[in-house]
């Protein structure tokens, strides 16, 4: 029951900032847009995954080892931004490319499983996301906790961020958002292509700011 509380105020700060815009939202409203249900939510599984990831690496002290190796949170923060830049360019040059809509929602196995590592790569890429679920664990800890607390800390994290991607993914996926992204299509890869080059620009850019 002690760690019933701390859990809870961690439950609560992360669904809250789950929810802001980011480049998992573009990726995921993307892929669901333009893939299938079953894409989308390969993605947000992706994403969960990566989630448990950061939040493991907090648990472990990962913030304790960034802020003693600022080189190594630079050289993340650089990498992470490039692949930000890598995602958002190949979305650019296929902008004005037909989708090949036949077999769209077959979602065969090997389409799910990239999109899952898409998913995970795209989470994983933005090292601030590491010193929030860092953060956010310092506020709300206990000084020792149970093994069974961080257990139940991990699924929570797992489905808090596939939860809400996914639900992202089964609203976008629906026909009318998946027509209005046929009908417009090319200025949408390259609204979402800009935002992916913008955040990874951001984070190259502020590689040497803590």
């Amino acid at each position: 029951m002690q760690e019933f509380i701390p859990l809870a105020g961690v439950i609560a700060a992360l669904s809250i900032g789950v929810i802001s815009p980011g480049p998992s939202f573009v990726m995921v409203a993307r892929t669901a847009v333009a893939g299938s249900r079953a894409l989308g939510v390969a993605a947000a599984i992706g994403m969960g995954v990566g989630g448990v990831v950061f939040a493991a690496a907090a648990l472990l002290g990962l913030q304790a080892v960034l802020h003693a190796i600022p080189s190594l949170y630079m050289a993340l923060k650089v990498l992470g931004g490039l692949y930000l830049c890598y995602l958002g360019f190949q979305i650019l040059r296929g902008a004005s490319q037909p989708l090949p809509v036949e077999g769209v929602d077959r979602g065969a196995g090997r389409e799910l499983t990239r999109r899952f590592w898409l998913g995970f790569a795209t989470q994983v890429s933005n090292p601030k996301t590491a010193i929030v679920y860092a953060s956010v664990f310092a506020a709300f800890l206990p000084g020792s906790f149970s093994a069974t607390f961080a257990a139940a800390l991990l699924v929570a994290v797992f489905v808090i961020e596939a939860g809400w991607y996914a639900l992202v993914a089964l609203l976008l996926s629906t026909q009318k958002p998946r027509s209005l992204y046929l009908g417009f299509k090319t200025w949408l890869d390259r609204a979402a292509g800009a935002v992916l080059i913008g955040l990874g620009l951001r984070l190259v850019t502020t590689a040497h700011t803590p």
